[in-house]
C-alpha cells in the first residue's frame, strides 16, 4: 500500500486550492458520527466504528501528503466506558487491528505514532501495541499522529494539578515559579505544540471535554459529516476555511492606510 506521494486517480489533493506555506500545524480532530452513520444504514453501531476505520487510513495518508505535522485523533474518551460493553470490546479490539495493520506502513512512510490518556485503564494488549508502534516509529521525523485513548481535557488537567502539587511538595518546583508554560509541561501534551485546528465532524457543536487546555486559541471548524464519511475533501475544505481567518490570539492586527 504505498500510500504517500503516490496520488491515486480519485485523489483530488491538486484540485483544492490550499496555500502550502499557511498550513496549521497541528490539526486536531473530534472522530464522531460513527453510531449514527450505521443507524442510518440500518447497521450494528460496530460496523459504524469499522468504517471509521478507513476514514482515519484516508485522513492519516492526505495529512502525510500535504506537510502537516501534528494530528491528534479523539479516539475514545474518559466518558466512552458508559456504552454497552460489545461496543467497548468492538473499540479496543479495532485499535489492536489497526496497529498491527498500519505500524509498518506508517513507519515506512515517516510517521511517528504517539498518545494521549491514561491508558493503564485499557486492555493490557492495547497497551502493549500502543508502546510497540510508538518504540518502532519514535526515530521517524515526519507526521506525528497522536490517539487520545481513555483520554478527557478535565482528567489530564487533574492530572497535571496532582503531578504539580507532588513536586511543590517535594521542593522540585517553587509555587511561586508557576506559570502557563509550566501547566502546559505537564500535560499529556508537553511535548506537542496546541492545535491550530480543530475539526468535529457530524453536526454536533460542542467541544466534548477534548484539549481544554490546549484549545484556547485553536479555530474551530464543524461539519455535518458523519466521520466515516469524512474524506480528504472535507480536510482540506477545513484547511482552505482555516487559511481566510486572522489568528489575532487576543491581540490587533494593526491595519496601514495606503494613499
Amino acid at each position: 500500500m504505498e500510500w504517500l506521494f503516490k496520488r491515486k486517480k480519485e485523489d483530488s489533493l491538486i484540485d483544492e486550492e490550499i496555500d502550502m506555506s499557511n498550513l496549521p500545524q497541528h490539526i486536531a480532530i473530534i472522530m464522531d458520527g460513527n453510531g449514527r452513520w450505521a443507524k442510518k444504514r440500518n447497521l450494528p453501531r460496530t460496523m459504524g466504528h469499522k468504517a471509521g476505520v478507513e476514514t482515519i487510513r484516508e485522513i492519516v495518508k492526505t495529512c502525510s501528503k500535504i506537510g502537516i505535522k501534528y494530528l491528534t485523533l479523539y479516539a475514545f474518551s474518559t466518558e466512552n466506558w458508559k456504552r454497552p460493553q460489545d461496543e467497548v470490546n468492538t473499540l479496543m479490539n479495532l485499535l489492536v487491528e489497526y496497529l498491527r495493520k498500519e505500524v509498518e506502513e506508517l513507519d515506512k512512510n515517516n510517521v511517528i505514532i504517539n498518545w494521549i490518556g491514561d491508558i493503564s485503564k485499557l486492555p493490557l494488549i492495547c497497551q502493549e501495541e500502543l508502546k510497540r508502534a510508538k518504540e518502532k516509529t519514535k526515530d521517524n521525523n515526519g507526521l506525528t499522529l497522536t490517539l487520545a485513548l481513555n483520554y478527557g481535557g478535565r482528567d489530564e488537567i487533574k492530572r497535571a494539578i496532582i503531578k504539580i502539587a507532588k513536586d511543590v511538595n517535594a521542593g522540585k518546583l517553587d509555587v511561586d515559579s508557576i506559570d502557563e508554560n509550566t501547566i502546559s509541561g505537564y500535560l499529556d501534551t508537553a511535548n506537542i505544540p496546541d492545535p491550530d485546528l480543530l475539526i468535529r465532524p457530524s453536526g454536533e457543536l460542542r467541544i466534548s471535554n477534548f484539549l481544554l487546555w490546549q484549545i484556547a486559541y485553536s479555530e474551530l471548524w464543524f461539519s455535518d459529516i458523519y466521520w466515516p464519511d469524512f474524506s480528504s475533501k472535507h480536510l482540506l475544505e477545513a484547511i482552505k476555511d482555516y487559511q481566510k481567518r486572522e489568528r489575532r490570539f487576543g491581540s490587533i492586527i494593526e491595519m496601514s492606510i495606503i494613499d
